[in-house]
């Protein structure tokens, strides 16, 4: 059953308090990842994977090979490639539909009105995973990017225990056009993206 609490009510003041517990201790905890990734770059993220997800990689593991992504193809079925192919068109039709258009027009005094729309030249996503697939982000994340016209995309996701990602979702970043991703998921993944 929900219960309704007025604001100001002592109930919601616990609430709140409960609520928030904690919530220094995590943003010290987030804080030293970042630091720990801004100062020992890939060496901290292996650390951090292995820490978090159980996964052991290298500096030179971190990237997701060619050959991961082709091992990546010959696992899913013909069903899923059937349904995914539908939901990218999907998906793209309908952010097609969104693109902004640069314009530029005089007003009636001659100052010159309008916008200037570019794509950003790179951007990060990131995809959840690890104990499950989510090809779904991928498309839902990669494809506005590529619809906008953004260049370089990169994409990080954590890897299950084995260092391997779903081949589901390497499928579709692959099918999308990415070819920039990473086996790394939580925060270290978000600071080494910025």
């Amino acid at each position: 059953m929900i219960r309704r609490m007025r604001a100001g009510s002592e109930e919601f003041e616990e609430y709140l308090r409960l609520s928030y517990a904690g919530l220094e201790e995590a943003e010290a905890a987030v804080a030293e990842i970042g630091r720990l990734v801004k100062e020992r770059g890939d060496a901290a993220l292996c650390e951090l994977t292995e820490r978090f997800d159980g996964a052991r990689l290298t500096p030179e593991t971190l990237r997701v090979s060619d050959g991961e992504i082709e091992e990546a193809y010959g696992a899913v079925d013909d069903d899923f490639m059937e349904s995914l192919l539908i939901a990218i068109d999907n998906v793209t039709a309908f952010h097609q539909k969104q693109v902004q258009h640069s314009w530029m027009e005089p007003d009636e005094v001659g100052n010159i009105l309008g916008q200037l729309c570019r794509p950003l030249q790179r951007v990060g996503i990131y995809v959840p995973g690890g104990t499950a697939a989510y090809p779904s982000s991928v498309l839902m994340n990669a494809i506005p990017a590529v619809v906008a016209g953004v260049t370089d995309i990169a994409m990080v996701t954590p890897p299950d225990r084995q260092g391997k990602v779903n081949p589901h979702t390497l499928v579709a970043a692959s099918e999308v056009g990415l070819d920039e991703i990473y086996k790394v998921g939580g925060a270290q993944a978000v600071f080494a993206l910025a």
